[in-house]
């Protein structure tokens, strides 16, 4: 009778389903910061680019 409640209240526990939530959530949120840093980086690099010419144009 023990392992029968033992097991009732594990099928009842819901901790891991909230764990496996906050896993998809967590992976969601990385994969839009991977999207976004995609979408920006040719943006980025060419504005580094026109600030190392314009530093390079002062400097002379």
């Amino acid at each position: 009778m023990k392992a029968l409640n033992i097991l009732n209240r594990f099928k009842k526990d819901e901790d891991g389903a909230v764990t496996v939530d906050w896993v998809v959530l967590t992976a969601a949120v990385v994969g839009l910061g991977i999207v976004v840093m995609a979408a920006i980086r040719p943006a980025v690099s060419g504005l580094s680019t026109n600030i190392a010419g314009t530093i390079t144009g002062a400097a002379n």
